[in-house]
């Protein structure tokens, strides 16, 4: 059990290093808040919560890998090498496609709410 618990503290010193040293990281924890605040405002279904719960789980993931592989490259790397700099490229790359799944996936889910709380023009 001791070893579970402390498996668990690693996870989140981890968590913590990628909330405290990356600015991309809390810019998504940033709209992690906002879209869990549109969805309670917004009376979002099971099923909405589900793709902006998998959404949000798949952004900060990639940013977690993606923190992983850049300082794991600079460990192995600290100088400047191509190679080096095509696997940081193709980790920040992930993190694009996540977000922008992400962010198309909340733009179907909000964007007909929001409309409909615009008055019409009669």
């Amino acid at each position: 059990m001791k070893r579970l618990i402390r498996s668990f503290s690693y996870a989140f010193k981890g968590i913590k290093y990628a909330t405290t040293t990356q600015a991309n990281f809390r810019i998504h924890l940033v709209a992690t808040i906002i879209a869990l605040a549109l969805g309670f405002a917004l009376h979002i279904s099971v099923a909405e919560w589900q793709w902006i719960i998998l959404s949000i789980a798949l952004v900060l993931i990639a940013e977690l890998f993606n923190t992983a592989i850049e300082t794991l490259t600079d460990l192995v790397s600290p100088t400047y090498n191509v190679k080096a700099g095509h696997v940081k490229d193709v980790s920040a790359g992930a993190v694009v496609i996540a977000a922008v799944f992400a962010f198309i996936t909340g733009l179907i889910i909000f964007i007909p709410r929001l409309i409909l709380l615009i008055p019409h023009a009669a």
